[in-house]
């Protein structure tokens, strides 16, 4: 695939996160924007959490920069960043895109798990009725909750090491979906169709288990939404033990749509 050469027309989008090298937006998007014949390119820029602010109020000022993906662990702070949240995003507490309006105000939204489900259900993975233990209630793992709870699943159980997080979660949710959304209880594990791993744990090679994947019923699914490694730690101990397991890309995959839509690349 020829793709479209840089020039000083092109129009910019950044990819915001602290890491950046493990992203695969710009291997997974760029050759659709080229393919359509789009002049834009998606770049990774590195902002670490305390210059997070400045970093995003310096691009949104560039006048050639049109979009943002953003990934861990800034999907809850930028939203105080947008002028304006979309659905998901005003749920869940997080976002992880930003686009310029034709106002010039921002709009941040969350494709997270919209593209989480979509990939679940591509993957032959029916959601609806299915009994859910999610691990991790940051940005991404909010906005699974949110299209878990959408799509139908319950009930959702959740796990998160900082109970301040869990609690703001549950009590935005719960008022929504009383009593199909609540903290993980005993029990909850080994009953769960669908087990995820929504934390960043596996991003590195010592990084503990989220959870034991032997301790996950036999025919259960076991997900990560890491996708560097393709295989991580928990995918491979998963498969060990026999179970089902479903990679991360398959969240991103299904959210570039999504994108099209939200950014216009039609």
């Amino acid at each position: 695939m020829t793709e479209t050469p840089l020039s000083g027309a092109t129009r910019l989008y950044a990819v915001v996160g602290d890491p950046v090298t493990q992203v695969r937006a710009p291997e997974l998007v760029n050759p659709v924007l080229a393919a359509l014949g789009i002049d834009a390119v998606v770049v990774p820029v590195h902002a670490p959490a305390e210059h997070l602010a400045a970093v995003v109020g310096g691009l949104v000022r560039a006048g050639n920069v049109d979009g943002l993906l953003v990934t861990v662990p800034h999907k809850a702070a930028v939203c105080a960043l947008a002028d304006e949240l979309g659905p998901a995003a005003a749920l869940s507490g997080t976002a992880n895109a930003m686009r310029r309006g034709a106002d010039g105000r921002w709009l941040a939204d969350n494709f997270d798990g919209l593209g989480f489900v979509r990939g679940l259900e591509a993957a032959g993975h029916p959601v609806r009725g299915g009994r859910v233990v999610l691990v991790g209630a940051g940005g991404a793992g909010s906005a699974i909750a949110v299209a878990l709870l959408m799509a139908g699943a319950g009930p959702v159980c959740v796990r998160d090491v900082d109970a301040a997080r869990l609690a703001g979660l549950l009590a935005r949710l719960g008022s929504r979906w009383p009593g199909t959304v609540r903290a993980e209880a005993p029990g909850d594990l080994a009953a769960a169709d669908l087990v995820v791993n929504a934390t960043p744990l596996g991003m590195r090679p010592r990084d503990a288990l989220p959870f034991d994947p032997a301790a996950v019923r036999a025919d259960a699914v076991v997900a990560d939404i890491v996708m560097k490694p393709h295989e991580t730690a928990l995918l491979q101990a998963a498969a060990a033990a026999g179970r089902r397991i479903h990679h991360g890309v398959h969240m991103l995959e299904q959210q570039v749509p999504c994108y099209r839509e939200f950014f216009g690349w039609l």
